[in-house]
C-alpha cells in the first residue's frame, strides 16, 4: 500500500559540509512512496521510518543524483541565449525530446559562445540528510493513481531527479519551474523567456 509521507529534512553535502537545501520551518515536504518521486537512497530510508522518527540518511551518487558526466557539458552559440541575461552559475529550464523538463546550469560564456552543464547541481555528490516524518498516512486511491498529494502537485529539493536518459533538442527559459526530471538534452537547446 502506497503511504503518503510527510518529511522536514535539512540536506548537507557529506563531503564538503556545505548546506544545500532544507525546509525546517516551511511547509513539509509531502511524497507518495513507490512513485519515484524523491531519490530512491532517501525514498528506501524513510518508507522504514515511523511516525515522529528522525534519521541521518547518507546517500551516495548512484542512489541520488547520480554520478557527473563530462559529456552532459556542452558548447552552444550565444544567439540561441537571445533575451536572456546570462550570469555564470544560473538555473535555465527547457523541455526535452520526450516533454520531460531539463535542468541546466550556465558555466560559462563569452561575446559567441555559452557552456552549459546538464548534469544535475548535485551530481556526483554524496549527500547527508537529516530527516523527520512529520506526517505519514495511506494514501487514497487518486493519490495512488495520480502520484499527486491531495490534489496538489508536490515539488521540492529532493524532487525526481532520476532521469538520466538522453534526449535530443530542448527549449531553454529562465523561469523558475520545479522539475522532476532531470534527463541530459544533447543537441541544439533553442533557448528563450
Amino acid at each position: 500500500m502506497s503511504k503518503v509521507i510527510g518529511i522536514e529534512y535539512s540536506l548537507k553535502d557529506a563531503n564538503s559540509g556545505e548546506q544545500l537545501d532544507a525546509n525546517v520551518g516551511q511547509a513539509p515536504l509531502e511524497f507518495v512512496s513507490g512513485k519515484g518521486q524523491i531519490i530512491p537512497g532517501l525514498e528506501s530510508k524513510l518508507v522504514a521510518m515511523a511516525l515522529n522518527e528522525e534519521a541521518d540518511v547518507l546517500v551516495e551518487p548512484a542512489e541520488a543524483y547520480g554520478e557527473y558526466n563530462e559529456e552532459a557539458v556542452q558548447t552552444l552559440p550565444k544567439e540561441q541565449f537571445a533575451g536572456i541575461e546570462l550570469s555564470e552559475g544560473m538555473v535555465l529550464y527547457g523541455t526535452g525530446e520526450q516533454g520531460e523538463t531539463v535542468q541546466v546550469t550556465v558555466k560559462s560564456f563569452d561575446d559567441a559562445e555559452v557552456t552549459i552543464d546538464y548534469n544535475h547541481p548535485m551530481a556526483g555528490k554524496t549527500l547527508m540528510f537529516s530527516v523527520a516524518i512529520v506526517s505519514l498516512r495511506d494514501a487514497t486511491e487518486e493519490e495512488i493513481q495520480t502520484g499527486v498529494v491531495g490534489g496538489m502537485a508536490s515539488g521540492g529539493c529532493c524532487g525526481g531527479g532520476h532521469d538520466h536518459g538522453s534526449s535530443e533538442g530542448g527549449c531553454c527559459s529562465s523561469e523558475e519551474k520545479a522539475p522532476e526530471k532531470h534527463g541530459h538534452s544533447h543537441g541544439g537547446c533553442g533557448c528563450s523567456h
